[in-house]
């Protein structure tokens, strides 16, 4: 489903499908991701979830069966290839912009920023956007710089660009990713599973 939203070009990075890894220890390293994300979506207790940047629906499908019966909606830049992968996991998801979307103020109580705004041209416009249409929680995540550079450079990824994944325009440590949430909200727990920083924030 298609919004009556412009759309402009946003980098949305590589198609390196890190969530179906058959490499030992990239796999240790996403359970290890996972496990914090479950523990801190597991203090939440929304009545409406908002996905942004879900792309194939890892994380949308974990939440749709975390919490069975609650509404959802998902969505992401234009990608006709997508929307076949949501129909499977009973996602409802749109194409839209992070910093324009097509909802009315207030409307979800649980916001998802999974993997999303290193991607991101303006993250205080995104995360603006997502105040505006969150009432309570908001949970994000993005790569753990340098971190993640490093890691790239020792398995001689992205070399010539210094071990930067293609299209992640935006870096931060874990302090500095905190400070950018807390401009918008009111951080409550701070985590860094290697080589990731996850936040967990409450919209005032």
């Amino acid at each position: 489903m298609t919004t009556d939203h412009e759309i402009t070009d946003v980098p949305t990075g590589n198609t390196y499908d890190k969530y179906g890894t058959t490499n030992p220890i990239e796999a240790r390293l996403m359970r290890g991701f996972f496990d914090v994300l479950d523990a801190l979506v597991a203090s939440t207790s929304p009545t409406r979830i908002l996905e942004v940047g879900m792309g194939e629906g890892h994380v949308s499908a974990r939440m749709i069966e975390t919490f069975a019966g609650v509404p959802f909606h998902g969505i992401d830049l234009p990608d006709p290839s997508l929307t076949g992968r949501w129909h499977e996991i009973g996602a409802l998801g749109s194409f839209a912009d992070i910093t324009r979307l097509p909802f009315p103020d207030s409307t979800f109580d649980l916001i998802l920023a999974i993997e999303v705004l290193e991607h991101v041209d303006d993250p205080d416009a995104a995360l603006a956007e997502l105040r505006r249409v969150g009432t309570r929680d908001l949970v994000a995540s993005v790569p753990r710089e340098p971190i993640w550079r490093a890691m790239n450079l020792a398995r001689a990824k992205y070399v010539r660009d210094l071990g930067n994944t293609p299209g992640h325009i935006q870096h931060w440590t874990s302090r500095s990713f905190e400070k950018l949430i807390a401009r918008h909200a009111e951080v409550e727990v701070r985590r860094a599973p290697l080589p990731w920083t996850i936040v967990k924030a409450r919209f005032a």
